[in-house]
């Protein structure tokens, strides 16, 4: 796929109204480039501040941890509601650097487990959904995935057409191609053609084809995207997992999920979810816990209040 349009070809995107988007874009663009030392530090001060000014999100945190972890006492859900909000203010640079700055001094502290099989996918012509969660790593090891294999991606697009162009074309610079989630006639065409395709399905998206199964003992909305995409191309649906591990990070890729397609879209779905859950359990504070990902209940049922202020 072509790299989005120049910004000088797209005078819409020049508009004064879009001038505060560039300002914040300009300051992205220079946070991306910090050293990468000084980025962890200033993104762990951004996690504090964060945790103490987002309210309203920190309380979904709470709740999220409260449902998934019930196991566990109070004490150990708040030390690792802090540790999730440092990941989030690190991510953040993550995300920057990804986009638009060098992953030099970081290649050599990656390690990657199990490439093993897609190689493997790739030499039988296959096509290949990498499946993964919302942790706060995923752009930086997306990127990083890159170097191994050509790797495309599915998002959703931004409401704010200059940051919309931005992100693509950060994200183009090492990714073989940006799917929108609505552009479904190009992904099954790259998936048919043996290509890989990154994918995380474990946030409520409203709207899409979702179906509630377990996450963490809980029925949750998911989009069953990953059985329909392998019904109709017959791609091996493969968990992507990655973590930060100190300075560096682990990439594990691991062995298609059996059975996937079956007939079963539930059956399909609560398998992908089942392995999403696996990864959390064990980097659980660089999830995305401040999504709502338990609001909507099975048979129209009422939202659940426990996201809702005291």
């Amino acid at each position: 796929m072509s790299e989005p349009a120049d910004v000088a070809t797209r005078p819409s995107l020049l508009k004064p109204a879009h001038w505060p988007m560039y300002l914040a874009l300009v300051v992205m663009v220079a946070a991306g480039r910090l050293p990468w030392l000084l980025q962890r530090a200033l993104g762990r001060g951004v996690g504090w501040i964060a945790f103490h000014v987002a309210g309203t999100r920190r309380r979904a945190a709470e709740v999220n941890l409260r449902l998934c972890f019930p196991e566990q006492d109070d004490a150990w859900r708040a030390r690792l509601l802090r540790d999730s909000f440092d990941a989030l203010g690190v991510g953040l640079f993550e995300f920057a650097r990804a986009w638009w700055g060098s992953i030099d001094v970081i290649r050599p502290r990656v390690r990657i487990e199990g490439i093993e099989h897609l190689r493997a996918l790739q030499a039988e012509g296959r096509g290949v959904l990498l499946v993964s969660g919302h942790f706060m790593t995923l752009e930086m090891c997306g990127r990083l995935l890159c170097d191994y294999v050509p790797l495309a991606g599915m998002y959703r697009r931004h409401r704010n057409p200059v940051f919309e162009w931005a992100v693509k074309r950060g994200r183009l610079r090492y990714a073989q191609a940006m799917f929108a989630n609505e552009d479904l006639r190009a992904t099954i065409k790259h998936l048919k053609k043996g290509g890989l395709l990154w994918y995380a399905p474990d946030q409520d998206m409203r709207g899409k084809d979702t179906v509630f199964v377990p996450f963490f003992g809980h029925p949750a909305a998911t989009i069953t995207a990953t059985h329909q995409l392998s019904r109709l191309t017959g791609c091996a649906v493969v968990p992507y997992f990655h973590r930060r591990e100190g300075g560096g990070y682990v990439l594990r890729v691991g062995a298609p999920l059996p059975g996937i397609p079956s007939d079963d879209v539930v059956a399909d779905t609560a398998q992908v979810n089942a392995s999403i859950e696996d990864m959390v359990r064990e980097a659980p504070d660089q999830y995305l816990w401040i999504h709502r990902r338990f609001k909507r209940q099975p048979d129209g049922g009422p939202k659940l209040r426990m996201y809702q202020q005291p």
